[in-house]
């Protein structure tokens, strides 16, 4: 072997070395998920420094950038479940096109077509609702907790807006953030053929694989 060669031999066996050596990324390890709801006091904590959640779906990906400010209970909540895998399987179990698509049933994880309770699932808690501020509208892809109408019946089950709701909807629905990419990934599954009325259940389920922190 020649001495070029030689050389040029060494530098690939370096060169292999070095990419063997660098690291790769690795899904970030699950925590437990919680059995109580956030409290104001470790609502900031929890929060930390994500910024959005990324949301994998088989249908495409969106990210909602968090907006903790005027539901830091309901937010911390949201990044909790996230980060624990809560939402991981379940679909969106009512799509109303024009209006919106919901998730976060964990009883549709195992059945994922039109079932009696459908809608009824959530964590093993409850807590209060945190009403919007009043700079804070039901615009195109906000996203925002569904519940019953009571006062502490927030749990796991969240919205995104189809459109402008806001003369639409009660000011009871705590505000998570705003979809600000992958819109069009909302607007298709909110295109889905559904059952029909009263359930909404799309024929053909949006399943959420994974939803991802995103830290500043």
């Amino acid at each position: 072997m020649t001495p070029t060669r030689t050389r040029l031999a060494a530098l690939a066996v370096a060169l292999t070395v070095a990419a063997c050596a660098t690291p790769t990324a690795s899904p970030t390890p699950r925590t437990s998920c919680p059995s109580q709801a956030p409290s104001e006091a470790t609502a900031a904590d929890i929060i930390g420094d994500t910024v959005a959640i990324e949301v994998r779906t088989n249908k495409g990906n969106f990210t909602i950038e968090l907006d903790p400010e005027g539901a830091p209970i309901a937010v911390a909540n949201f990044v909790a479940l996230a980060g624990c895998g809560f939402y991981d399987g379940v679909t969106f179990h009512r799509v109303i096109e024009g209006f919106v698509i919901q998730a976060g049933d964990p009883q549709t994880k195992s059945n994922r077509g039109d079932f009696e309770g459908i809608g009824t699932g959530g964590p093993p808690y409850q807590f209060g609702i945190e009403p919007p501020a009043d700079d804070q509208n039901y615009d195109p892809y906000v996203v925002a907790m569904a519940n019953s109408g009571q006062p502490d019946s927030n749990g796991s089950q969240f919205f995104v807006n189809l459109a402008d709701l806001d003369d639409q909807l009660q000011r009871i629905y705590s505000v998570l953030g705003r979809v600000t990419s992958g819109p069009e990934v909302v607007d298709a599954i909110g295109a889905l053929p559904t059952s029909g009325d009263p359930r909404n259940v799309p024929l053909d389920p949006a399943i959420i694989e994974s939803m991802v922190l995103i830290r500043a």
